[in-house]
This record gives structure tokens, C-alpha cells and sequence, in this order.
């Protein structure tokens, strides 16, 4: 292949990929709804084969039994969340007037000592503005779901019609063996599955932990905001910094010392240790195989592409994206940067120089003493 045919390669390669993002932005109000419902029929399928392999129910009873369970629970605590919102709500010009009055002396000293007047830095602007947007932002969280009414009728086709949807994929890819395809699309489900079903484990365990520390604290609501952190941890290591940003403030304004809205912080930011480094390896593993830098880079790129929608979908849909990677000889070099990297690549010289002396030690032949 000359130099020629490579860039044109090249430039067709940019050509196609440019014009699948620009497609994506384009029909995010289409596809963000359906890639919702790929993900949610792969999470509630072990379900409905339940309801048809052991309970022999007829397969439209099992999968509008299995939908309407999951959207029955969903709704629940949706709900739930909506009463608590309200109740804290209530509560909020009260709890705004006690930090006022907790930050004046220290904005009185910080006039005394810099000179410069509270008019000057619009605090209570700031506050109110701050305040707002993350209330925005949790409000646009907790109502990302229920935007997509069309969801639950995609799930529905997509069950219903799999045997068929596997069979066209394999009649697509006619180039591709069926044991090869039959392999991608086993592996794109064991991904899914082993990811949705960690993540609800880890949430579930976050949630616990969040509110106890909270209740050590005497934090109202603890159950509550505990919980809420933990579900927004479907927005990968954003959402549970906005979830303690709200209880720290409850407990700036209804605690004595200050030291209970850094104690908040500092709990969920040690959880927050904890979910990332030890329980989510344990439960989830490796299944998902994503480094973190490639983990981040995703999340980013998909949070401008489709904002919080795209933030939630970024490891699941780079994960499928790996595993397709991996089996195509064209594209295993991307497959391998997506991955884990082996241990050799964070070592250094002079640790590869102590495990080489190491060895010639141990190959040196013991003297014989008379």
C-alpha cells in the first residue's frame, strides 16, 4: 500500500468518525432513549428468562412482568426522592438564614483584615447561585429517566425480537464467522450484565456506608442523602462529590461547629477511596477491563457529546466498544489502549535492576568450604 492510499485511508477513516459523532449530536434525543433500553433489557433479562424457562410463561407475559417490575421499582424511588426534596425544600429558608448568620462574622472579619466590603464580593449571590445549580443539576439527575417515556417500549421490542435481532447481525456480518460473532456479542453481554449488576451492589453498599457515617455525624435525613450520593454514582466520580455538597451544608447549618460539614466531606470522600480502590474492584472486578485514564477521557467525551445522559452511558458503551476492538485484527490496537496496562509498564529501572541482581544472586554456585 503506497503513501497515497494511506492518507486516503486515513481521511476516510477521520471522514466516517466525524460523521458518526456529528450524527450522534444530531439524534441524541433518538438514540440516548434507545441505548437507555439496550442497557436496561440487558439488565432485566435474567429476569424475564426466569419468568419463561422456569415459571413456562408465555414470553410478551415474562417480559411485561419483568418491565413492569423494573419500572414499578424505578418509579419508587423516584417518589421517595421527590418527597424527601420537597420536605428539605421546606426547610430551606431556614437552613439558608442559619448560614447567613454563621458566615457574617466571618465576613466581618475577612472586611476588617483585607479591607475589602461584603458588597464587593456578593456572597449571598454567589451562595444563592451555587446552591441553585446544584439542585439543578441533582433535579436533572434524578429526571434523566423519566424523560424517556419511549424507554420502556424499546426494552419491550428489544426482548421480544432479540432471536431476531441476533439473526440479523449475524446475516450483516456474512464476512465475520457465526462462532466469531456469536463470541463479540456473548462477551458484550457478560460485560454489560457483570457491570449493571456490580454497580447496583456498590450503590447499594455506598448507600449503607454514607448513611451510617451520617447518623455518626447526627445529620438529618442521613438515610436519605446517603442513599442519594450512592445512586448518583451513575455519574462516575462527579455525582457523589455533588451528593455531599448538600448534606455538608445541612450540617454548616444545623450543627454548632463547622467541624460537621468537613466531617461530612471527609466521609464521603473516604468512601469515595473506598468505592474506587477496593469495593468496586472486588465486586465488579475487572469485567469492565477499562484503565482509568481511558475511563475519564470517556466520561468527558461523552458528557459533551450528550451531557449527563452521555456521562452515565460513557463505560458501558467504551466497554462494548473494547470487546468489538479486541476481535477485529484492524482495531486490537485500540482494544489495547483501552485496556489495563500490565504491571512492566509502571516499573521502573531500578526496580527491573534490584529483581536482575536478584537473580544473578540467586544463580551464583554456593562455595564449598573444607
Amino acid at each position: 500500500m503506497n503513501t497515497t492510499s494511506i492518507k486516503n485511508h486515513l481521511a476516510l477513516d477521520l471522514l466516517a468518525f466525524i460523521s458518526i459523532v456529528f450524527i450522534a449530536y444530531m439524534l441524541q434525543d433518538f438514540f440516548i432513549p434507545l441505548l437507555f433500553a439496550i442497557i436496561l433489557s440487558i439488565l432485566i433479562y435474567p429476569i424475564v428468562n426466569y419468568f419463561e424457562s422456569r415459571l413456562c410463561f408465555n414470553r410478551i407475559v415474562s417480559i411485561t412482568f419483568a418491565i413492569v417490575i423494573f419500572t414499578s421499582l424505578v418509579f419508587a424511588v423516584f417518589v421517595l426522592i421527590g418527597i424527601q426534596f420537597k420536605e428539605i425544600a421546606d426547610k430551606s429558608d431556614k437552613y439558608y438564614a442559619q448560614i447567613e448568620k454563621k458566615i457574617n462574622p466571618l465576613v466581618t472579619q475577612t472586611e476588617k483584615s483585607t479591607g475589602i466590603k461584603s458588597e464587593d464580593l456578593e456572597i449571598k449571590e454567589i451562595a444563592k447561585q451555587n446552591s441553585t445549580n446544584i439542585m439543578d443539576f441533582i433535579a436533572t439527575s434524578g429526571s434523566i429517566l423519566g424523560d424517556f417515556i419511549l424507554s420502556p417500549l424499546y426494552m419491550f421490542l428489544f426482548l421480544l425480537y432479540r432471536n431476531f435481532l441476533v439473526s440479523f447481525i449475524y446475516k450483516a456480518s456474512s464476512g465475520t464467522s457465526k462462532s466469531k460473532v456469536r463470541h463479540i456479542l456473548n462477551d458484550i453481554y457478560k460485560v454489560q450484565q457483570n457491570y449493571l449488576s456490580g454497580l447496583l451492589m456498590v450503590m447499594i453498599l455506598v448507600g449503607i456506608l454514607n448513611s451510617l457515617g451520617l447518623l455518626l455525624l447526627g445529620i438529618e435525613h442521613a438515610f436519605f442523602f446517603g442513599f442519594l450520593a450512592s445512586l448518583l454514582l451513575l455519574i462516575p466520580y462527579i455525582g457523589i462529590i455533588v451528593g455531599s455538597i448538600i448534606p455538608a451544608l445541612i450540617a454548616f447549618a444545623t450543627k454548632d461547629s463547622y467541624w460537621y460539614a468537613i466531617g461530612v466531606i471527609a466521609i464521603f470522600g473516604f468512601i469515595q477511596f473506598l468505592e474506587g480502590n477496593l469495593i468496586t474492584p472486588k465486586i465488579t472486578g475487572s469485567k469492565i477491563s477499562l484503565n482509568a485514564f481511558v475511563s475519564i477521557l470517556s466520561i468527558i467525551l461523552f458528557s459533551m457529546l450528550w451531557g449527563i445522559s452521555g456521562m452515565i452511558l460513557a463505560l458501558p458503551i467504551t466497554a462494548s466498544l473494547k470487546v468489538i476492538f479486541d476481535n477485529s485484527e484492524k482495531m486490537k490496537p485500540l482494544g489495547i489502549l483501552l485496556g489495563e496496562a500490565n504491571e512492566k509498564y509502571f516499573s521502573n529501572k531500578a526496580k527491573n535492576r534490584l529483581k536482575i541482581w536478584k537473580k544473578l544472586r540467586l544463580q551464583k554456585p554456593l562455595k564449598i568450604v573444607n
